[in-house]
């Protein structure tokens, strides 16, 4: 009797398990790393090789490294780890090229979900009538990400559009991977030496925060009318976001203006149309840049995808899933750091990064100025051609990790935003330096001088406290 009750209990806490949201993913984190572990061993071991030798595919053989193991395991883990290997995937320099390299096989190629799955989503989100004012909707997915996939349609009146859809069942499955990845991060905060200062807890809490907002799409349709009004007020009229539809836009769905023309990557047809891409890079900076010092808010995923040189010569700003925010104060402190940074000023560097992050007990100083010198100076003498991105942002990290220093979110962000550009500036403007090009230092000291006066003037008509 005991031995059956004992091995009811077992059932029923495994049933729990796999119905609980939390549990269920701990079960698929168990599975698949044990399926790529055993994967690992049969290539290591020349199984793998045999085995396609044995069954004629020979030919087809490829070793797993490592970035491809892990690549494979994102992608059974679903949604969540796809959306964090993309941030590998555009994020060079930050982490090892061979996993940034393998990562961008899921920029782009995600598994579409079917169209049926667009249809009922729509219908559940507007209803059948409001559902059937879009018309024309192209069953080929336009694109296929993570999150969501995008469709191109018509309104009824001829409104050419396209359609952003969620996934089914994402957020659920998101927030319980979250819940996952930050016990896991607790663990490495732990267990590994001076894990604390790149501050797992903090970076998975900052991705909770950021996937949080990217699921609900009445957000992102709020921040596409908030960078166009930023544009109309700095006089940006060649420079815009697709505009939405709020009508048709729920936290699963956005419908939004079609953008035609090209990605800033499609470096043969931009040369080939005689477009002058290094003055639209320049005009793209600038106007980005003028987000961060007047309003605090900034495109936070500049990736090459993310930028299009339209038919109609003007610059669009896509997917504004992802946001940077300032208050007034970080945006003064990181103003500061884009001026001590251009001018190679690295002790007032060095203050400006105590001042966010705090001073460790028994910082040397000096040594502290000399390597973040060593770490940036290459950004102001060099071009992008001839910058090694690859090893940028790790030598930022290991000047902290050496000084037992925490760099501060903000400028990590600021900086990881502006080295999202060398993607394609290489290939566009490969003798153009962002941090030394006098069409945008000069600019950015003028956009800096004029927030400071008007915040100053802001502060003054102020009612006194």
């Amino acid at each position: 009797m005991f031995w059956y009750s004992l091995l009811a209990v077992v059932a029923i806490l495994f049933l729990l398990s796999v119905s609980l949201p939390v549990p269920r993913r701990v079960w698929a984190l168990v599975l698949y790393t044990a399926k790529y572990f055993w994967l690992w061993v049969a290539d290591a071991l020349g199984l793998r090789k045999i085995w396609f030798k044995v069954t004629g595919k020979g030919d087809r053989f490829q070793p797993l490294t490592r970035p491809m193991l892990f690549r494979m395991w994102c992608e059974d883990m679903g949604p969540t780890f796809i959306k964090f290997g993309q941030i590998i995937a555009s994020s060079a320099g930050m982490f090892p090229d061979a996993y940034v390299k393998e990562f961008q096989k899921v920029l782009d190629r995600v598994k579409p979900f079917p169209f049926a799955d667009v249809v009922r989503t729509l219908n559940e989100e507007l209803g059948a009538e409001k559902a059937a004012h879009l018309i024309d909707i192209e069953p080929k997915q336009l694109a296929s990400a993570s999150i969501a996939q995008v469709h191109t349609a018509k309104l009824r009146d001829g409104t050419l559009v396209v359609i952003k859809v969620q996934r089914p069942g994402i957020i659920g499955r998101c927030m319980a991977d979250m819940k996952l990845m930050r016990m896991l991060a607790k663990l490495v905060q732990r267990f590994r030496k001076n894990a604390d200062l790149a501050n797992p807890v903090g970076v998975v809490d900052d991705f909770t925060k950021t996937l949080s907002e990217e699921l609900d799409f009445r957000k992102e349709a709020a921040n596409l009318d908030k960078f166009n009004e930023i544009m109309r007020e700095l006089g940006h009229k060649h420079i815009h976001a697709p505009v939405p539809h709020h009508e048709y836009t729920t936290r699963k769905i956005l419908v939004m203006e079609r953008f035609n023309g090209l990605r800033v990557d499609r470096f043969e047809e931009i040369k080939a149309r005689g477009i002058d891409g290094e003055t639209k890079l320049v005009d793209g900076l600038r106007a980005w840049f003028q987000c961060v010092v007047f309003y605090g808010f900034f495109h936070g995923d500049v990736h090459a995808g993310n930028l299009m040189l339209l038919d109609d010569d003007t610059i669009g700003f896509l997917d504004f899933g992802i946001v940077g925010r300032f208050d007034d104060k970080a945006r003064y402190l990181v103003t500061d750091y884009m001026i001590a940074f251009a001018s190679g000023n690295y002790k007032r560097l060095a203050e400006i990064i105590i001042e966010m992050a705090g001073k460790p007990d028994n910082l040397d100083m000096d040594g502290f100025v000399g390597d973040l010198g060593e770490t940036y100076r290459p950004l102001l003498t060099l071009s992008f051609g001839e910058v090694n991105y690859s090893e940028f942002l790790p030598g930022i990290q290991r000047t902290a990790t050496r000084h037992q220093m925490r760099m501060p979110n903000e400028f990590i962000l600021i900086t990881k935003q502006l080295l999202y550009f060398d993607r394609y500036a290489k290939s566009l403007a490969p003798k153009l330096n962002v941090f030394t090009d006098p069409r945008l230092v000069l600019g950015m000291m003028q956009d800096i001088q004029k927030a400071r006066m008007q915040a100053d003037a802001k502060r003054a008509a102020a009612p006194p406290t």
